[in-house]
């Protein structure tokens, strides 16, 4: 039998299969076995085939996998953490205020989803917010990711000005992620009425998000057919398997000028002949987004790969 994983909480999965029956499931024993370096290696999002029991349904098997996204795993640093698999677009929701989402964080998410070809969207949301210098830091965000082929979306979920996060969903299987805070779970609850996600307040001392998602659901969109896989919240992205040679491949602007580089295997942090230093040095490469790139590379040296939630 085989089905759809919609539902992890660590240790039972809920699959779904295509006439719509929902199955209890655990990992068949052996499955972690298989060379596998995730701490999950089942993920909301996966085509498995199950075996029905007296008590418990088990996995047996995932079929391949058309994409997925992972970060570094919080705990174990030889593995990774699966967000989730066969999903046509990630949206990446961020703030400006209240709490303000770091920008190497959404840097370092935009590389690691450009590493396994899935497309993302910015949504920045709680616009309701933003004064008038936040609301031009938003316009130069927004342009500076836009230039790069990133949909960058304002909204505001508080006074249902989804429009046109409505439309970018339509149809489509879309990872929901961010920092805890942010307000994915006011913007789900505003999709999906009657959904009725826990919310939280935001922590008046620290200006950060309480977590309040604790598993990967998968939720049908009512109006367009599309689904949304939510995630719990997280505090910074560690990277995965990817070498410091990688890195500038997956920063769209540093991949398209490295090719002028006078030296191949060109770090663009001191070589002479770096196109990339010269575009950086004439604007034509972002300071924020070069800052990233450097945060990335340097992870393998000083461990800085943080927690999740």
């Amino acid at each position: 039998m085989t089905g759809t994983v919609v539902r992890n909480t660590g240790s039972w999965y809920v699959v779904r299969t295509d006439n719509g029956q929902l199955f209890n499931c655990k990992v068949k024993g052996n499955f972690r076995l298989k060379g596998i370096r995730s701490t999950n290696p089942v993920a909301v999002g996966d085509v498995v085939d199950i075996a029905p029991g007296a008590d418990t349904a088990f996995i047996t098997a995932i079929h391949d996998r058309r994409n997925y996204i992972v970060r570094k795993a919080s705990n174990l640093s030889k593995q990774s953490h699966v967000i989730a698999a066969n999903v046509d677009q990630a949206a990446l929701v961020v703030t400006l205020r209240h709490p303000e989402t770091n920008t190497v964080f959404i840097d370092r998410f935009l590389a690691s989803a450009e590493a396994y070809r899935v497309p993302v969207l910015l949504v920045f949301n709680k616009t309701d917010l933003l004064d008038e210098d936040d609301r031009n830091m938003l316009e130069s965000l927004s342009r500076t990711y836009e230039e790069l082929g990133y949909t960058c979306l304002a909204v505001c979920a508080l006074r249902s000005q989804l429009s046109t996060l409505r439309e970018a969903l339509r149809g489509k299987t879309t990872l929901f992620s961010g920092n805890s805070g942010v307000g994915k779970s006011t913007l789900l609850n505003a999709l999906v009425p009657g959904l009725g996600v826990k919310t939280a307040e935001i922590s008046m001392s620290h200006d950060t998000g309480m977590h309040t998602t604790t598993f990967s659901e998968m939720y049908d969109l009512p109006e367009n057919g599309g689904v949304i896989i939510d995630t719990p919240g997280i505090k910074g992205f560690g990277t995965f398997d990817m070498e410091p040679g990688e890195v500038g491949h997956y920063f769209r602007e540093i991949f398209a000028i490295s090719h002028d580089c006078r030296f191949g295997d060109c770090t663009h942090t001191h070589e002479p002949g770096c196109a990339v230093l010269a575009a950086l040095e004439e604007g034509r490469i972002a300071g924020f987004r070069y800052q990233s790139y450097l945060s990335m590379m340097q992870d393998k040296d000083e461990g800085k790969y943080r927690a999740a939630f």
